[in-house]
């Protein structure tokens, strides 16, 4: 009885008990939230323009970043290293439908999902190889982000200005590049691509021109994302690992959803950090690294296709 009440009734009265204290667990789970959702804004895009999981999706976000803290240890002023960065994410884009996608139009999924794998590979080794395996500092200051922090209830609840600053970045950039594709031509031709590839390159769609497109688009979601975190911590591969949080999150949105990548990654965040606060001394702790990927798994018991997400339909 008394595990019970550890289990199911316990942390509700301490969050009402103190909550402040809850109210910062939630701030710090809708900063980590509004990231995964601009992670899996990235996923969600080249999802729709090719029907596959981009497995590279984690690694670009590093690439992104170690490229940025690169130009600028070598000497590159911080706002020239920025554009040069975008510029390498587009080449980063044209290269990977130019040399990799291109002769993959029609091919099976399993074979466009085994060459984003083989594409994470080859930017970790390429990465390594000019950027070292060193973690490495995010150049904050040079970008004029802010680092201080603001206090609320003396000095009880702490807001760290970075933080803020992450996450009205992510939220504009999720509104703009929501209302990139629902208002633009692009963003009807991709949902166009996503539905029917032949069909689309029947009424004059340019399959390849939409592929390059939507990967520098998600190569620029990646710099965001990448800076964004590297300024939480250093820029390194494990971040990598940490970008594969999305997959729960797009299993709960759903995979072709947009509005389901918002609400599935702040439910994760959220959930991450609450789960961690209330209940992680329960099961000696750890909760942030397997709580999202058991909601998941609840998900795609009872509702495979996610919140949002559009039942898959196989044609015959």
């Amino acid at each position: 009885m008394e595990i019970l009440t550890m289990i199911f009734i316990q942390p509700f009265f301490d969050m009402v008990g103190d909550p402040v204290l809850f109210l910062q667990v939630i701030w710090e789970g809708f900063v980590t939230g509004i990231l995964y959702s601009l992670i899996a804004f990235g996923f969600v895009l080249i999802f729709k323009a090719s029907g596959v999981f981009n497995f590279a999706q984690g690694i670009m976000v590093v690439f992104a970043a170690l490229t940025l803290v690169g130009l600028h240890e070598a000497g590159v002023s911080a706002f020239v290293a920025l554009p040069a960065t975008i510029l390498v994410m587009y080449v980063l884009a044209f290269s990977v439908e130019r040399l990799v996608l291109r002769s993959l139009v029609n091919q099976p999924d399993i074979i466009l999902f085994m060459a984003t794998i083989g594409l994470t590979f080859f930017l970790i080794g390429f990465g390594e190889f000019i950027f070292g395996g060193e973690p490495k500092m995010m150049i904050t200051e040079e970008l004029l982000l802010p680092y201080d922090s603001i206090t609320f209830f003396d000095d009880m609840l702490i807001l760290q200005e970075i933080d803020i600053a992450a996450s009205i970045i992510a939220a504009l950039s999720l509104v703009f590049l929501a209302l990139f594709l629902g208002k633009t031509k692009i963003g009807i031709a991709l949902r166009a691509v996503a539905d029917d590839h032949q069909a689309a390159l029947s009424v004059g769609i340019s399959l390849n021109t939409i592929w390059v497109v939507v990967w520098f688009i998600s190569g620029v979601i990646a710099l965001i994302t990448g800076i964004m975190w590297g300024a939480k911590s250093d820029v390194s591969f494990a971040l990598s690992i940490i970008a594969l949080k999305a997959l729960p999150v797009l299993i709960l949105g759903g995979f072709t959803s947009v509005r389901g990548a918002i609400v599935g990654g702040l439910i994760i965040g959220i959930g991450e950090k609450i789960g961690e606060f209330y209940w992680g001394g329960l099961v000696g702790g750890s909760i942030e690294g397997w709580l999202a990927y058991m909601i998941a798994l609840f998900f795609l018991f009872f509702r495979p296709q996610g919140l949002f997400g559009e039942k898959i339909i196989e044609r015959v």
